[in-house]
């Protein structure tokens, strides 16, 4: 009868486990995030970083955010502002007007980089949609793989891109994140998270940014061809003199 019974409890035991599995939505899964990652206080405290030699400001007034960027030219200071309403570019104090076309450009490039930084913040943004896909071990670890896609209303330029953001099941933080994107002739990146450090209570990370050796692959394959060392490491993502200041 023992022989019997102890297979039959640790088929129970596989079962709970899988059906544990599921009980998460990825709703949850990036709210648990969010929470673990700095929660309320990304609404009550500025940041700053320098990343590249510039430096990014996030700042939260009456409610709205707003994201700066301040790079310096011998001389000449040029300030980029950003809104969710509008965007701005200032050259020694002084409003310069832009066409649409730059100054979307430069929006674009200023939210980015806040974007990555501010993760996994962004993924409750209104014109976000995410899918739990199931689960996927990368380097022996198990993780929650959520693909996440974006309505064009609100979704910015690049609405169409497909991000793939993996969670540690033990720490619901983001080890990994995947995009494909289609400007400049499109392409796939992958990101490795390093560096984790929380400051005043807010996490922030640096990243191994890689890139696939061949073409055609699938986005949502990308994961297991890091695993598996099939990609090229392009360069280091690092942010430098972080602050984090109550507002």
């Amino acid at each position: 009868m023992k022989r019997y019974l102890m297979p039959l409890v640790a088929l129970l035991l596989i079962n709970c486990k899988q059906t544990e599995k599921i009980t998460f939505t990825a709703q949850e899964i990036v709210d648990e995030s969010i929470k673990d990652s700095g929660g309320a206080l990304y609404g009550n405290h500025n940041t700053s970083f320098v990343f590249r030699d510039r430096t990014y400001i996030s700042e939260v007034q009456d409610g709205q955010k707003i994201l700066k960027r301040l790079s310096h030219l011998d001389s000449v200071r040029i300030m980029d502002l950003k809104t969710n309403l509008s965007f701005k570019r200032f050259i020694n104090d002084t409003l310069v007007a832009l066409p649409d076309s730059i100054a979307n450009r430069y929006a674009n490039s200023v939210n980015s980089v806040h974007y990555f930084a501010r993760l996994p913040l962004g993924l409750n943004d209104p014109a976000v949609r995410k899918e739990l896909l199931g689960t996927e071990s990368i380097k022996g670890k198990d993780y929650f793989k959520i693909k996440v896609t974006f309505d064009q209303k609100g979704g910015g330029d690049d609405f169409d891109d497909i991000y793939v953001y993996w969670f540690n099941k033990e720490t619901f933080k983001p080890d990994y994140l995947a995009y494909d994107f289609h400007v400049d002739g499109g392409g796939q990146r992958f990101r490795e998270a390093f560096n984790e450090r929380y400051i005043n209570g807010i996490r922030f990370v640096d990243y191994n940014n890689y890139k696939p050796k061949t073409k055609d692959s699938d986005i949502l394959d990308i994961g297991q061809s890091f695993d598996k060392d099939a990609l090229e490491l392009l360069s280091k993502i690092e942010l430098k003199d972080i602050k984090v200041t109550e507002n």
